[in-house]
């Protein structure tokens, strides 16, 4: 799964999974979505939570979209913006940012909304998890966009909307050519279905 995939429990599905089936050998690996996606088509991983940006369909797997999601601005209680009740890319494109690493989804959807509105930006700080972007914009060093359900899980930061926010999709992936049976018991426990086995 991704850091930030607020479509699902995650942790809850995998214990009702795990009462279900006690004798399956559950693993979790925390990633990017292009990792998960490249490990799930090559059956590394039976299944993954991805986020991508609203432009963007992970391909050579079975997909399932989870939620839509637009980013909100992300600060630290004492910026100047805290009070505001929105602000746009524009009125952000001047601040410090910290963000995910470059050439990762989470980044891109960030990336593609400020070229598309012409606008540059400085990424002074290159973190893979949302907690610590969060840690680090508290402390005053940047602000950041995340997702705008899974930012009521950071605490010492403030949230603000951004009208031209980039939208985000969370999705969930399996590998379609070869579904074992464990993932497909997990996708029909989480009530998606995704048809038959392959024969």
């Amino acid at each position: 799964m991704i850091p930030t995939v607020a479509a699902v429990d995650v942790p809850a599905a995998l214990h009702d999974f795990r009462a279900r089936y006690p004798h399956v050998r559950i693993g979790l690996r925390v990633g990017t979505s292009e990792e998960l996606v490249d490990q799930v088509k090559r059956g590394v991983l039976d299944v993954g939570f991805l986020g991508l940006p609203a432009t963007d369909t992970p391909t050579g797997v079975g997909v399932h979209e989870l939620a839509r999601d637009r980013l909100v601005a992300v600060v630290a209680p004492e910026h100047p913006l805290a009070e505001a009740d929105s602000v746009d890319l524009r009125g952000l494109a001047s601040e410090l940012f910290v963000d995910f690493p470059a050439n990762t989804a989470g980044r891109a959807q960030s990336d593609q909304a400020f070229a598309a509105a012409r606008l540059d930006r400085d990424v002074a700080f290159e973190v893979s998890t949302a907690d610590l972007m969060a840690r680090l914009i508290q402390q005053g060093l940047g602000v950041g966009l995340l997702p705008a359900a899974y930012t009521p899980r950071l605490s010492g930061v403030v949230t603000v909307p951004v009208t031209d926010a980039p939208g985000r999709v969370e999705y969930l992936v399996w590998n379609r050519a070869d579904r074992t049976p464990a993932a497909t018991a997990f996708l029909t426990g989480l009530a998606l279905e995704p048809g038959p086995m392959p024969g």
